[in-house]
C-alpha cells in the first residue's frame, strides 16, 4: 500500500546492516484508427477499394523504427590529481519530484507517457538508479514516500534522516548514508519558516568515516524555494545554510563540506555567482531575475544560439526596484547591498570538464531539469577546501534530452536528472609539500 508522507516531521531510520517534441519521437497519448463505415460501403466500387485500403497513421508502427534516444550517462574523471589520497566517497543530489506534485501539476507532463509519471513505476526506476550508482551519501529532494523509499535502501544497508517541509506541503529533504562506512556524529534541521523565510527546509549532517576515523565531513542538502519572483527568499534561505555549515564544520574540526541539492537557480544566474565567489552586490539585478529561471522555457533555451548573461545593465530604477525588507532578507541589513558568505565553493562538475554536448555555461551540465516548461538546470554538488572531486558521473546530451520530450522517461524516474561525484579527501603529506613549493 502506497504510503503518504510520515506524520513526523524528523525523524531517522538505521539500517539493519509546453514545448512540441521533434516529429520524429511524436506519441501522443491518444489516437484514432481507421474504421469503415456504412457510407463507405454504399460509395463507388474505387472510393470502397480505396477506402478499405488506406493506411492511417499509427505512432505505434513507428516505435520499431524510431525508439526515443537512450539515455546513458558516463563516468568523467578528473586528470591527475597529486593533492587527493585514497581516502574516497561519493554522492549524489538527486530531486525525485514528489508524487503530488507530479499529480497536481500534470501540465508540465503533457509530452510525457502517463505511466512514467506513475509513483510505483517511478519508485522502482528511482531506486534502480540509486543502487546501481552504489553511491555512499544519497541527498534527496521533493520526498513525500520516505518510508517506501527507506524501506527499500535500509535493505541495502543504508540509514536514512528525513526533514518534512513546514506548511500544508507533503514532501520534505531525506538524506541515506552506507552504515557500514559512514557514522553519524551531529545532525541539525533547518526550518526557513523559522526565520520567515517560507516552508522550504534544510539538512546539515556531520559523519566520520568509519575506516579512517581521523576523517570528518559535513554534507548538506536543500531544496530551496522554487518561486522565481522571490530571489530575494532564495538568496536569504542559501545565505543561512552556508552560515550554519561554516559553524558546523568549524564544531567539527574545520570539516569539509558538500553541500547538494535544488538551487532553482541556473549557472547564468546572480545566486550562481554568489555561491561561486562569496558574494553578490544585489543591486546589479532585479530580484525577479536573480534565479534565472525565467529564461529557461524550452521555447526559450532551444531558440537562442549563444548563452547570456550575467548581471542586468544597471538602468535608472533598478536601484529602486528593492524594499528595505527585501534587501534584509537578501543581505541580512537593510543598510547593507552586498550579500556574503564565509565558504570558498566550487562545483564538482564546473571542475571536471565533460562532454561538449552536455556541458553550458561555466561547465556545468546543460540542463539537469526538464518538462514543458523549464529546460535547464538548477541542481548542483558544492564542495570547500579539503576535499577535491575526482570524477563525476556526466549528465545527458541536450539533443538526447530534448528527443525524450520531457522527463520521467523510461530510465529515468524524475523530471530532475540526479547529479553524482565522487571525491577524495586531501593528502595531508602532499598538500604541506604543495604549500612550501609554493611558498619557497
Amino acid at each position: 500500500m502506497a504510503s503518504s508522507a510520515p506524520p513526523s516531521s524528523s525523524f531517522f531510520v538505521s539500517s539493519s546492516s509546453t514545448t512540441k517534441r521533434p516529429p520524429f519521437f511524436f506519441a501522443p497519448t491518444s489516437f484514432k484508427f481507421y474504421a469503415p463505415t456504412a457510407s463507405d460501403s454504399n460509395s463507388s466500387s474505387s472510393s470502397s477499394s480505396l477506402s478499405s485500403t488506406r493506411r492511417w497513421f499509427n505512432p505505434l508502427r513507428r516505435r520499431k523504427f524510431d525508439q526515443p534516444p537512450q539515455i546513458e550517462r558516463h563516468w568523467v574523471e578528473a586528470p591527475h590529481q597529486p593533492l587527493a589520497s585514497s581516502e574516497r566517497f561519493s554522492v549524489a543530489s538527486y530531486n525525485i519530484l514528489a508524487d503530488r506534485n507530479a499529480s497536481q501539476h500534470r501540465d508540465l507532463y503533457v509530452n510525457v507517457p502517463s505511466y512514467y509519471v506513475n509513483w510505483d513505476r517511478r519508485k522502482r526506476v528511482i531506486c534502480k538508479e540509486l543502487l546501481g550508482w552504489d553511491t555512499d551519501i544519497i541527498c534527496l529532494q521533493e520526498v513525500d514516500k520516505y518510508i517506501e523509499l527507506s524501506n527499500i535502501l535500509v535493505k541495502a544497508g543504508y540509514t536514512g534522516s528525513y526533514k518534512r517541509r513546514t506548511g500544508d506541503t507533503a514532501d520534505g529533504c531525506a538524506m541515506f548514508w552506507k552504515a557500514d562506512k559512514f557514522r553519524l556524529l551531529e545532525s541539525e534541521s533547518i526550518q526557513f519558516k523559522d526565520m520567515g523565510l517560507r516552508d522550504n527546509v534544510a539538512q546539515l549532517l556531520v559523519f566520520e568515516m568509519c575506516e579512517f576515523d581521523s576523517r570528518r565531513l559535513l554534507v548538506g542538502n536543500i531544496h530551496v524555494l522554487y518561486n522565481p519572483n522571490r530571489g530575494e527568499v532564495k538568496l536569504g534561505q542559501i545565505r543561512f545554510l552556508l552560515a550554519r555549515a561554516k559553524a558546523l564544520s568549524e564544531k567539527w574540526g574545520n570539516s569539509p563540506i558538500v553541500l547538494a541539492g535544488d538551487f532553482n537557480s541556473t549557472p547564468q544566474s546572480g545566486i550562481y555567482k554568489f555561491l561561486s565567489s562569496s558574494e553578490l552586490n544585489i543591486m546589479l539585478y532585479d530580484r525577479k531575475e536573480l534565479s534565472g529561471q525565467k529564461r529557461c522555457r524550452p521555447a526559450q533555451v532551444l531558440g537562442k544560439k549563444k548563452e547570456t548573461v550575467g548581471p542586468f545593465i544597471l538602468l535608472d530604477g533598478l536601484l529602486n526596484c528593492w524594499t528595505d525588507e527585501e534587501v534584509k532578507v537578501a543581505t541580512g541589513d537593510s543598510g547593507c547591498h552586498s550579500a556574503v558568505h564565509p565558504l570558498k565553493l566550487n562545483s564538482s562538475y564546473a571542475t571536471i570538464d565533460g562532454s561538449t554536448s552536455t556541458r553550458g555555461f561555466n561547465g556545468e551540465p546543460f540542463a539537469t531539469s526538464y518538462h514543458s516548461k523549464f529546460l535547464g538546470t538548477v541542481d548542483y554538488l558544492w564542495y570547500s577546501d579539503g576535499i577535491l572531486p575526482t570524477k563525476v558521473l556526466d549528465t545527458v546530451s541536450i539533443g538526447d534530452l530534448v528527443r525524450t520530450g520531457g522527463l520521467p522517461c523510461k530510465k529515468v524516474g524524475s523530471d530532475h536528472l540526479a547529479l553524482v561525484s565522487e571525491f577524495s579527501f586531501l593528502d595531508a603529506n602532499n598538500a604541506s609539500t604543495e604549500i612550501v613549493a609554493a611558498s619557497a
